[in-house]
Order: structure tokens, then C-alpha cells, then sequence
């Protein structure tokens, strides 16, 4: 269960992504293709008035649990001046506080929306366009608030035990190795690229690097 909780953000977040970028293009070629006089018969009768308030919602979404990522990868803005200069037992205790204190407030507002989704579940109020009951898309607010308290607790656990608070490389782009190399490694794997693109082959790139390394 928690292998599946690691990873819920960014599978919610990149599903939802993907659905309202899709939908926008979708929604503008209709937009465009609707205004020819080719394409108008068959476009000005579909109806796409609703993807922009289905975007609208999708990042509404997408907030609410990029929320709870960021306090499970440590991206939020946190400005800990005064608290890294204090001897590490103060500084430990207030981190712990700052972590009970955003694990307390977020499962209120969790409650709260709870509260008010239950509430909202008893009416008939839909959406303009969708007509989708508004509970649904006010289920975010609680369903995000604790998934972030969740990951508050976590953290702070993590921290008890370890000492360590998640933090994250800005300058890291994940999905890439962080090998470097030097200017002359680099030189040299740009010189087998080119040869690879000239149509060189192995045994004239060969020679040529024996004829380089008598030169030097």
C-alpha cells in the first residue's frame, strides 16, 4: 500500500497533465477548424463549450495534490534562517513542531472540506456546462488536504528517526544521469558524433586518432 502511496502524486499529476493539455489542443483546432468554411458543417455541431470549465477543474486538482508532493519532496518555500542557527536539539524540536503544526492545520482543512462536500452531496447543485454534481469537484479539497497530512507525518517520522528532511535539487533535471565531464571528454565525444553523422568509418576514424595521438 505505501509502494502505491509513494508514487500518487505524480501519477495523478501526470494523468491529469495530460488530459487538459490534450483537451486544450483538442478544443482550439475545433475553435479554428469550426471558423473554415470546410470544416464548419461538421465542427459547428459539436459542442466543446465545456472544455474549458473540465481544464479548470483538472488543475484544481492538480493543485491540490502537487501540494502533497511538494511536502513529500520538500519544494515548498521555507524560510528556516533563524532555526539553522540554533544548536541542532532546539533546531530539530522547532522542525518537528513546523511538521505537527502543517500535519494539524491540513487535516482541519481536510475535516472542514469533508464537512462541506458532505453538505454539498445533499443538494442538486451541478456544473454550468458538465452538469457534474459540484461535490465531486469540491472532493479535492479534502481528498488533498490529507494526502498532505499524511505526507506531513511522514516526513516528520522520517525525520525523527533519520534527521533528514527531503530536499530538492533545483539544478537536477530527474530522468538524466549526473555524469559530467571534462572539456577535452567533452570535445572528444562531440568528435565521435561528428563522425558518426559525416559517414566516417571505424577504420578512417581509427586512423585518424593514430594519426592525432603521434601528433601530440
Amino acid at each position: 500500500m505505501l509502494k502505491f502511496l509513494d508514487h500518487l502524486e505524480e501519477w495523478l499529476i501526470a494523468a491529469l497533465m495530460g488530459a487538459a493539455t490534450l483537451l486544450i489542443f483538442v478544443s482550439v483546432l475545433h475553435r479554428y477548424g469550426a471558423s473554415t468554411e470546410l470544416l464548419n458543417p461538421w465542427l459547428a455541431p459539436i459542442n466543446m463549450s465545456w472544455a474549458q470549465e473540465l481544464c479548470i477543474y483538472m488543475f484544481v486538482w492538480m493543485a491540490k495534490f502537487g501540494a502533497a508532493y511538494g511536502v513529500r519532496t520538500g519544494i515548498h518555500v521555507g524560510v528556516d534562517v533563524l532555526i539553522n542557527k540554533l544548536d541542532t536539539r532546539n533546531r530539530n524540536r522547532f522542525i518537528v513542531f513546523g511538521l505537527l503544526a502543517g500535519a494539524v492545520f491540513t487535516a482541519t482543512v481536510g475535516s472542514l472540506g469533508a464537512n462541506f462536500v458532505w453538505h454539498m452531496s445533499q443538494t442538486d447543485q451541478t456544473s454550468p456546462d458538465l452538469e457534474l454534481p459540484m461535490w465531486l469537484v469540491y472532493l479535492a479539497i479534502p481528498l488533498g488536504s490529507y494526502l498532505m497530512c499524511f505526507r506531513f507525518i511522514q516526513v516528520m517520522v522520517n525525520f525523527v528517526r533519520t534527521g533528514e528532511l527531503p530536499h530538492h535539487d533545483h539544478s537536477h533535471v530527474e530522468g538524466m544521469e549526473d555524469e559530467t565531464y571534462s572539456v577535452g571528454e567533452a570535445m572528444e565525444i562531440g568528435e565521435e558524433i561528428s563522425h558518426v553523422q559525416r559517414g566516417m568509418g571505424d577504420a578512417e576514424w581509427e586512423d585518424k586518432q593514430r594519426k592525432k595521438g603521434k601528433g601530440d
